[in-house]
């Protein structure tokens, strides 16, 4: 049976090509305009699993996919690093000369400001979607547009690449999560990584104590991030990505933070794909 795998954004995204390194050949694709259409399709079951951008090396954490894989119960089942190169793009013939304005998200274009100092004359223009701005291009012949966006999608899109990877900062890596709704897990000999959510008591030394259980337990935290809880001001909840060598020491972490927390939460519990 073929899977459905929903993405962020469109065929010739970065969603998109993660889909292709990640899952088999066999699989059938869900154009989702935003994260929260992507989230609700797994909810409905339209979608098998999902790829969501959850952290990236420039910008930090998506805190609003942490939000949403909580809302929903999503169970994370995988990761995947994708180093991040954009690309400008637009109709064969011209050159970067010809640009009046260049598209794209303003991440997309934040990160490559430096290079669009050299093009005093290009006015850059925000954008939802890197791709979609492509896709734009071709099926409206767009002179004097260019996009940002991968190379996967000036060959979807048959448009030419002026210049290439001008992002500023070249080692630009974003780290996506695998996750369904529904459906078995990872078997747990594969399991060397966990995403784990908690809340704890507003008192004095109540993370440290946490994290000193973790340290004990051998897990090596590889990212903390808070977040309000909403109907609590002034409480927070914690979540947190950790590895480990040994599955019973996580275990024994794991049973012993559900206890001391006062909300605990297993977001994933999935193989470690190291960079």
């Amino acid at each position: 049976m073929q899977s459905i795998i929903a993405i962020q954004g469109i065929q010739g995204s970065f969603h998109h090509q993660v889909a292709l390194n990640y899952f088999p050949t066999d699989i059938q694709l869900l154009e989702c305009l935003t994260f929260d259409a992507l989230a609700d399709a797994l909810v409905s079951g339209k979608a098998t699993q999902a790829v969501m951008a959850i952290e990236n090396s420039i910008a930090g954490s998506i805190i609003p996919n942490y939000a949403l894989l909580d809302r929903h119960n999503l169970q994370i089942i995988g990761e995947s690093y994708l180093n991040i190169e954009h690309n400008l793009m637009g109709l064969k013939g011209q050159s970067i000369a010809d640009l009046k304005e260049v598209h794209s998200h303003p991440m997309a274009l934040l990160q490559c400001k430096a290079f669009f100092s050299n093009y005093p004359h290009i006015r850059l223009v925000e954008a939802e979607d890197t791709a979609d701005i492509a896709r734009k291009i071709n099926k409206e012949q767009l002179q004097g547009i260019g996009a940002i966006a991968s190379v996967k999608a000036s060959d979807i899109f048959n448009l030419e690449l002026y210049a290439a990877s001008i992002q500023t900062i070249k080692n630009n890596v974003t780290r996506f999560v695998i996750i369904q709704a529904k459906g078995a897990l990872v078997e747990e000999k594969q399991i060397n990584k966990a995403a784990l959510k908690f809340v704890l008591d507003h008192q004095r030394g109540s993370l440290a104590a946490i994290l000193n259980v973790m340290s004990d337990c051998q897990l090596n935290l590889t990212k903390i991030q808070s977040l309000p809880v909403i109907e609590t001001p002034g409480k927070y909840a914690f979540f947190v990505d950790v590895t480990f060598d040994v599955l019973d020491q996580y275990k024994k972490a794991r049973s012993i933070i559900e206890i001391m927390a006062i909300e605990f939460k297993i977001l994933g519990e999935y193989p470690n794909n190291k960079i």
